[in-house]
């Protein structure tokens, strides 16, 4: 017999309210009070966590593409100008931005873990102090990093690429000096207002910055012919420009009130503590991006490497713009379960897990068939060298599994940053990605003499143990449990007390 509860005319009845008046609180009444929920509430229950979840993905989505879609333009305007250039921009993308996006990213998910716990439990001053410890940090990795990208040449050289291909790797490298500062800057403050589900502003700043961009490569590339060099510096203004009106944004927006309070001494109180879950996020998804961009480098170390690397790196672009719709899916799950853990709601927490889980496989079975109907027509965006093209259809079966796994994996990355799971993840990317998945496509690639081909399958390998590794992972999850660390790591990483009696 169905238990009764206070919470079933939410759900049932003609006086129930709109989906956009059922508060978490209410429904993690109804999990908790009915242990079996009766099969005809379901659908609003999914209703109700799906107009969540798309309210915070459309707009996280459209940022990830498009910011994405920046980097894709230059290079697309590299590889008009001819197969080396492409060779060069693609190389630098991979090997040196790559290795920054890796850093910055997986430094900010810190961020994403903290300030939407904290947006949670209505600690809302602790958000502004987090996202300016994260800056500091950023700004410190940048400078680190800035060497790597002055000295690119050698290191490429280094890692056995051609000269010819370094020497054009550098010059891209050097134009994207000013995007790495920006990056720093960037990363935390999209994560800060993210975590408050403040994605709209983003969404739209984004598509206006690359419009922007088109015109600018245009001009810069296409006009006024200023080559690779321009290219490479016409993108890293445009990733000013990105910083320039979030930071107006962040300072100006009634919606911030709360949050932002002004730049505070408080911010280089306790950051040794929030360093900790600063450099375990950084690994995890360092880890998880330079497995994916390390085809590339090792491609380039195959013979005929101009072709080689031309012909991943267009199938990765693909596979990168599949990654940034997920990774806008990811970061709406990172949100919504950051947020309930926060506001001490595990069973919402894990039916937010469930749903999206769900649509992203739905999505990324469409994105796989797409891929495959049109594998004849995908080289032709970025290249007419016939070679090239050939190669590019000949990997597209490997591409469309790994949209496929895409559809799994970011998404339940998401769910560790959200809970802050990055120590722990980071040790199953080292050994499912680098431990077995590398090793064995290097052997099936060189060894065995199956190229670029034999290289992917073993990273396809490593990214399937990963995603059922994560699943594992999640379904034996005590979300109780989790509730209470999350109070725990946000006690220790925004010195919640201490801003308490600064604040009293």
């Amino acid at each position: 017999m169905e238990s009764t509860s206070i919470y079933e005319p939410l759900l049932i009845g003609d006086g129930r309210p709109r989906l956009a008046d059922l508060s978490s609180g209410a429904v993690e009444g109804v999990l908790v009070t009915h242990e079996s929920v009766p099969w005809r509430w379901w659908f609003r229950l999914v209703a109700w966590e799906s107009r969540l979840l798309w309210v915070l993905s459309w707009a996280s989505i459209t940022i990830s593409i498009f910011n994405f879609m920046l980097s894709l333009v230059t290079q697309m305007a590299a590889g008009h100008l001819g197969a080396l250039e492409l060779a060069g921009a693609s190389i630098a993308n991979v090997g040196i931005q790559g290795l920054a996006y890796g850093i910055m990213l997986g430094m900010a998910s810190a961020v994403q873990t903290v300030c939407g716990q904290a947006y949670g439990a209505q600690k809302y001053a602790s958000l502004g102090v987090i996202c300016q410890k994260a800056i500091i940090l950023h700004l410190g990795a940048a400078f680190l990093l800035s060497f790597v990208y002055w000295y690119s040449g050698p290191i490429l050289l280094a890692i056995g690429e051609s000269a010819s291909i370094a020497e054009q790797g550098q010059i891209f490298a050097r134009g994207l000096l000013p995007q790495l500062y920006a990056f720093a800057l960037n990363c935390p403050m999209q994560r800060f207002l993210q975590a408050q589900n403040i994605v709209n502003p983003l969404a739209y700043i984004a598509v206006g910055v690359f419009l922007l961009h088109i015109l600018f490569t245009w001009l810069v590339v296409y006009v006024l012919d200023y080559g690779l060099l321009g290219s490479a510096l016409t993108l890293s203004f445009s990733w000013w420009l990105l910083v320039i009106f979030t930071g107006l944004y962040i300072l100006l927006s009634p919606s911030c009130k709360q949050t932002w309070t002004g730049f505070s001494r408080q911010a280089f109180k306790g950051i040794w503590s929030y360093l900790k879950l600063t450099m375990s996020s950084a690994v995890m998804l360092c880890l998880e991006i330079w497995y994916n961009q390390g085809l590339a480098l090792i491609a380039g170390l195959l013979p005929n490497p101009t072709i080689a690397l031309d012909s991943i790196s267009i199938c990765m672009n693909y596979w990168t713009w599949d990654m940034m719709f997920m990774l806008g899916l990811s970061a709406a799950a990172s949100i919504r379960v950051g947020n309930e853990l926060g506001g001490a709601h595990p069973k919402v927490t894990k039916f937010s897990v469930i749903v999206v889980t769900a649509t992203s496989i739905v999505i990324s079975l469409f994105f796989t068939a797409f891929v495959l109907i049109f594998q004849n027509v995908l080289a032709k965006a970025f290249t007419t060298d016939a070679a090239v093209i050939e190669a590019v259809t000949e990997l597209t079966p490997l591409l469309a599994i790994s949209i496929f796994l895409n559809g799994i994996q970011p998404i339940l990355s998401g769910v560790a940053i959200g809970s802050g799971w990055q120590s722990l993840v980071a040790y199953v990317n080292l050994g499912t990605y680098y431990v077995i998945g590398l090793p064995i496509g290097c052997v099936l690639g060189f060894k065995l003499g199956w190229g670029v081909g034999g290289i992917w399958w073993g990273m396809i390998l490593g990214v399937f143990l990963q995603t059922i590794t994560l699943i594992i992972l999640t379904a034996r999850t005590n979300w109780n449990n989790e509730v209470d660390k999350a109070a725990e790591r946000l006690k220790k990483s925004a010195d919640e007390e201490s801003l308490v009696d600064n604040m009293t």
